[in-house]
């Protein structure tokens, strides 16, 4: 087995200073979120949703257990171990650098998850994904969203409040209903196949699918190396899953020796 340490991993998976533009850290940075624009081919789209689909039937009431379940949605969990083709969701260049230039440390996959809002449901409060405020150079958590479906007004995609990544206070904070709609929210409006990366510290949160179809997502979310991850991915990837994982994988993935 080749070991690695983590520059190195990055180096192998193709991230380098300039992956991701002056103007696109900057808008990440002011923003706290990054559209990485179509990232996957109509056939990806379609091959990840059926895939998805396969997985929510075959595990049923226990779909999404490993992480969390969600009223009004189709939710699983552990999808490195599920199949090779959602590698290419944790090992993603620019997904990546998006990573590396927010947390500014070394850090590692938390969880890959999918989310599918059904028709009438979804609606979650503004949440952050860390449960404090923290200094910029501090941030813990930075998270994407792989869109499944194109995200429209007509289907009230995710919603975001730019900038709030560096306020000191959270939604539950300062807002009698975090549900409610904000002044400054922006709709993260994207073709499927679009990756859309955010600092985990800004305001954020799933509006009311008003549509007649599910709207689907995969969620590929990173911690910095030393908290724990949302899916211990120790204790979940089998033997076979790891030993098909490239090096560089198995360090993003924290489940190689270095």
């Amino acid at each position: 087995m080749i070991l690695m340490n983590f520059d190195e991993a990055l180096l192998s998976l193709g991230v380098h200073e300039d992956t991701l533009t002056a103007s696109e850290k900057m808008f990440l940075d002011e923003n706290g979120y990054l559209s990485l624009k179509v990232i996957l081919s109509a056939e990806e789209v379609a091959a990840f949703n059926n895939r998805l689909e396969a997985l929510a039937q075959q595990e049923g009431e226990n779909a999404g257990k490993e992480v969390h379940q969600e009223p009004g949605t189709v939710r699983l969990s552990n999808l490195v171990d599920k199949d090779p083709m959602f590698e290419k969701c944790i090992t993603h260049p620019k997904m990546l650098a998006a990573a590396s230039h927010v947390l500014d440390a070394e850090f590692k996959l938390s969880s890959l998850n999918s989310r599918a809002a059904l028709p009438g449901q979804g609606l979650q409060p503004l949440h952050t994904d860390w449960h404090e405020a923290v200094p910029e150079e501090q941030y813990q958590d930075c998270n994407s969203i792989w869109l499944l479906d194109d995200f429209t007004a007509d289907n009230d995609a995710t919603r975001i409040i730019p900038g709030t990544q560096r306020h000191d206070k959270r939604p539950w904070d300062v807002m009698n209903d975090p549900a409610a709609d904000h002044s400054d929210q922006v709709l993260i409006e994207a073709r499927a196949g679009s990756v859309v990366i955010f600092n985990s510290h800004t305001w954020h949160g799933g509006l009311l699918n008003k549509t007649n179809a599910p709207r689907r997502a995969m969620h590929c979310y990173f911690c910095r190396r030393h908290q724990s991850q949302q899916t211990d991915q120790r204790k979940y990837l089998r033997k076979e899953t790891i030993a098909r994982l490239s090096p560089a994988a198995r360090v993003i993935l924290d489940v190689a020796v270095v």
